[in-house]
């Protein structure tokens, strides 16, 4: 099998920290006060060299990960992806069943970044409208006038998604994937960053409305936070009522270096084969006899933006096949469809896809 360094090519300055891009903001005020280390800026004036940082990612990302890990206990795969979303500039979609963390996942994550957070309770009465804003008509000025709904904000949370119509969640489809809202046909755009964290529940299925394919393959992602183990019980218990608190967690992150770390995060090197591979496998979904319908292009580019942020996140400032396999399960399970013949089977779509990747040559490094 061939050989390739993944690194070829890609020894070259890194690009200067756009502050025209990016205004940095006044540094918030923390109830608990990080060390100075912790809050010098990701992204500096002068030119850096790549795999400086790419350490400094990774610095930002467990300091990001370590603070959620104090309320979410035992789930750090669950944190490490919803922060990969975040710096991918994708949405999550978290299905679990009741009371495993999956809002407070979603409130954790929102209190470690300065940024500002919304949050909708999905539910069968909820318009469109409620979601991304309404022009209503100013009689002293006589002219209509646009009011952002709550999608207008950095991170919003959309609790129980499946519980609103299916009118009110097509609602969501135009801002996940163009990051703006269309109303009377002016485009009002969305801030940056921007991260829809959407929840469901996989029992009590009475008056919900599954989401349609084209709106799961929006969803960069799609996960489960799982049962904490025993001893991650036993600590949430023990820290029960005077414990680590969502509202209490300290801010470790201003919204201009999230905005900067994705911009770094986007330039991580690809070489030529680990292209190949993310093609080749979202092909394969297309002919899998498991499937009826694969993983589309818009599955390989949400594959290719995560495991730039994963191979960050390791410090490193290019990408190798293990980052495209870590994620190929979360990033495309979700976008798959499967014949009849495998449902009556009872194979699930990881299960095609996990046979897919048994199957199929990786690249080999130099």
């Amino acid at each position: 099998m061939t050989q390739y360094n993944y690194q070829d090519h890609f020894e070259q300055p890194a690009p200067a920290y756009d502050q025209q891009q990016y205004h940095h903001q006044p540094a918030p005020v923390y109830e608990q006060q990080p060390s100075q280390q912790q809050l010098a800026p990701v992204y500096e004036q002068q030119p850096q060299p790549q795999q400086q940082l790419a350490g400094q990612f990774a610095q930002r990302f467990q300091l990001l990960a370590g603070n959620i890990e104090r309320i979410i206990r035992g789930k750090h795969d669950a944190i490490e992806l919803a922060l990969i979303c975040l710096f991918a500039e994708g949405h999550l979609l978290v299905e679990d069943v009741p009371g495993t963390g999956k809002t407070t996942l979603a409130r954790s994550l929102a209190a470690s970044v300065d940024a500002e957070w919304r949050r909708i309770q999905f539910t069968p009465d909820l318009l469109p409208s409620d979601i991304t804003g309404v022009s209503i008509f100013n009689q002293a000025h006589q002219k209509f006038e646009f009011h952002q709904g709550p999608v207008f904000a950095n991170i919003v949370l959309a609790d129980e998604i499946n519980r609103a119509s299916p009118k009110t969640q097509a609602a969501l489809l135009e801002v996940m994937e163009e990051r703006r809202v269309t109303v009377d046909a002016e485009p009002h755009p969305v801030p940056r960053p921007f991260l829809v964290v959407a929840t469901q529940n996989p029992v009590d299925m009475d008056g919900t409305y599954p989401l349609p394919e084209a709106q799961l393959d929006r969803f960069l992602m799609k996960i489960s936070v799982g049962y904490p183990d025993h001893a991650s019980e036993v600590e949430v218990l023990k820290g029960m009522p005077t414990g680590p608190q969502v509202e209490r967690l300290p801010v470790v992150a201003r919204s201009s270096d999230v905005a900067g770390m994705i911009d770094f995060a986007s330039r991580i090197h690809v070489a030529d084969p680990v292209y190949d591979y993310i093609v080749a496998l979202c092909g394969a979904t297309r002919t899998s006899p498991h499937l009826r319908l694969g993983a589309s292009p818009r599955g390989s580019l949400a594959l290719l933006r995560a495991a730039r942020v994963k191979a960050a996140a390791a410090g490193r400032h290019y990408v190798v096949p293990e980052d495209v396999k870590a994620l190929a399960v979360p990033v495309l399970a979700h976008r798959l469809i499967l014949t009849p013949e495998a449902e009556l089977r009872e194979v699930t779509p990881a299960a095609a896809l996990g046979e897919i990747l048994a199957g199929m040559p990786v690249p080999q490094a130099a």
